[in-house]
């Protein structure tokens, strides 16, 4: 079981900046990749940012020039520094974490944190 806990979500004017902290516990065996996706009302959840161990970067769309990830790995913690915030960007952001065990790749998901940008 792997708990993950999402921290520094909030309320923000836009152009603000804000940054995401999570943490995982329990059983991290297989650590491959953690990131963060999100979704606002009525929309799907989207990626905004994912790194796998080697340190390959994704970037959503909508984050790319804004919004930066980054990992400690030893501590099994991932990061989003966000910048420019704008009230598109209001969603509950998740904190993902993928595993590779010997049945399969296994996805883990936080709680979610709220973020919300007033104009």
């Amino acid at each position: 079981q792997v708990q993950l806990v999402e921290s520094g979500g909030g309320l923000v004017q836009a152009g603000e900046s804000l940054r995401l902290s999570c943490e995982a516990s329990g059983s991290t065996f297989g650590v491959t990749a953690m990131g963060w996706f999100r979704q606002a009302p009525g929309k799907q959840r989207e990626l905004v940012a994912m790194q796998s161990n080697n340190g390959q970067t994704t970037v959503g769309e909508s984050a790319k020039g804004r919004f930066a990830i980054s990992r400690d790995i030893a501590k099994n913690t991932v990061y989003l520094k966000m910048n420019g915030l704008k009230v598109g960007d209001s969603a509950v952001y998740y904190c993902y974490m993928q595993r590779s065990l010997r049945h399969g790749v296994l996805s883990s998901w936080g709680q979610g944190t709220q973020i919300t940008v007033d104009s």
